[in-house]
């Protein structure tokens, strides 16, 4: 049933990293209409980037309730959430695959029932790679969330290309948008020094040589500009997980340079660390989008090319694309104002309702006479028939939908000593992917 003055909305949410839940509970409360309460529950998917509690912690969006679960046990749950425990309104915060299992899963789940939620998925940023693959195992949702303007003419574009129902492509903007717009450069007062900051990503570039040369660039920068505080902004530490692997931390490279005193390593939420930024630096991170949506000069770098694989091909256009040498010399970029309205940044003003059109499907959907159509993926044995039974099969799922002979059991919690031995597990593989493997891999090249 939907929301009304006496019931308050309730949103389940599924993600399966740091950044996913941050835009997956981020969204669910974007999402609900006007001053509706809202009841959240989230749902943590065990596996290599279940957040740790630190990272939950920075994240900084809390939950009613919240627990790791695997897939089968999230379905479980969600066959068991009847009467006063239903919910209105499900988020997927899932990579592609992960959402259309859960999607199949859902689909025998729900498949003699009446009334069911609205599923809700989308992206967690810039859309820049295997658009037609995520696309295609996102397809089946109710809504499919675009954070832009021009996200959503390519979803469209994508989905009729291929003869499938393009109608749940709905556009809104990144939740996570917001804070005070820039003041601009700190004046002659000297209350705080002028800062740069440099967004860094886990995986973007991934080789030891250019992420070597950004910190080498990065320190050169302070060095140059003593009388400016120079940041480098981390997203996990040695160790942790977020949506993409990260093989060689940054925190590790530094410790063989010699930084200046005017450079250091910061973590935390991201809008408190742009609100003390006078230029964000990055390679193709969203946090572009989060500086230029407060007006904070922003560059987008070209030191390693313009590539696909980095992803800032994305920005051609945006006039945020510039050097090292260009910064170190006095360089500030202009956004194009265009290509940031396009981009669903609303950097005008527009942001607060840039989320109308989704509540109002979702208001829609809720009171639909006959509850909601059974989920229909495009993906089935009939479409993809040598693709499907393996995405399925990754999170323990059969093709029709139903836990595999032998999938971690649904009917009971973990006790303490599996607990125990999840969490062991989870550090062994994260322990051999940041260690072991990277030393393989320099063997393998002698």
């Amino acid at each position: 049933m939907p929301a009304s003055a006496t019931k308050a909305l309730r949103v389940a949410v599924l993600a399966d990293s740091d950044t996913r839940w941050k835009w997956g509970a981020l969204t669910a409360t974007r999402l609900r209409p006007g001053d509706t309460e809202i009841h959240l529950d989230g749902y943590l998917l065990r596996g290599r980037a279940t957040p740790t509690a630190r990272q939950l912690r920075e994240v900084g969006v809390s939950a009613d309730t919240l627990r790791e679960v695997t897939a089968v046990e999230f379905l479980s749950a969600m066959d068991g959430a009847r009467g006063e425990d239903s919910y209105d309104v499900l988020v997927l915060a899932l990579v592609g695959g992960g959402v259309q299992a859960m999607l199949h899963g859902l689909g025998r789940v729900w498949q003699d029932r009446a009334e069911r939620p609205v599923v809700v998925t989308g992206y967690v940023g810039v859309v820049y790679e295997k658009l037609a693959d995520g696309l295609l195992l996102r397809h089946g949702a109710d809504l499919v969330l675009a954070n832009s303007r021009q996200d959503a003419e390519r979803f469209r574009t994508v989905y009729e290309g291929v003869g499938a129902d393009a109608a749940a492509v709905t556009e809104v903007a990144l939740p996570f948008l917001g804070g005070a717009a820039y003041a601009g450069e700190p004046g002659d007062a000297g209350d705080r020094p002028y800062t740069v900051v440099f967004a860094a990503q886990p995986s973007v570039p991934d080789s030891r040589r250019d992420r070597t040369y950004l910190l080498e660039r990065l320190i050169r920068h302070a060095r140059l500009h003593p009388e400016r505080e120079v940041l480098l902004k981390l997203r996990s530490r040695p160790g942790e997980h977020t949506t993409h692997i990260e093989e060689l931390p940054y925190q590790k490279l530094v410790q063989r340079a010699d930084p200046p005193v005017n450079f250091r390593l910061v973590y935390g939420h991201m809008g408190e660390v742009l609100d003390r930024t006078d230029l964000l630096v990055t390679i193709s991170s969203t946090a572009a989008l989060e500086s230029l949506h407060r007006r904070i000069p922003t560059v987008v770098l070209s030191d390693l090319g313009v590539r696909e694989a980095l992803g800032n091909h994305h920005f051609v256009g945006s006039g945020c694309l510039a050097s090292w040498d260009q910064l170190d010399a006095g360089h500030r970029p202009a956004p194009d104002p265009g290509w940031v309205a396009r981009q669903g940044v609303a950097a005008d003003g527009g942001y607060e309702t840039a989320f109308d059109q989704a509540r109002s499907r979702i208001a829609a959907l809720l009171v639909r006479p006959g509850g909601l159509p059974p989920l229909a993926p495009y993906y089935t044995l009939t479409t993809a028939p040598g693709y499907l039974p393996g995405i399925l099969a990754r999170h323990h799922l059969a093709p029709d939908g139903t836990p595999l002979p032998g999938a971690p059991a649904a009917d009971r919690a973990p006790g303490p000593v599996r607990q125990v031995v999840r969490r062991a597990a989870r550090g062994a593989y994260r322990h051999g992917v940041q260690r072991v493997a990277p030393v393989i891999r320099r063997m393998g090249e002698l």
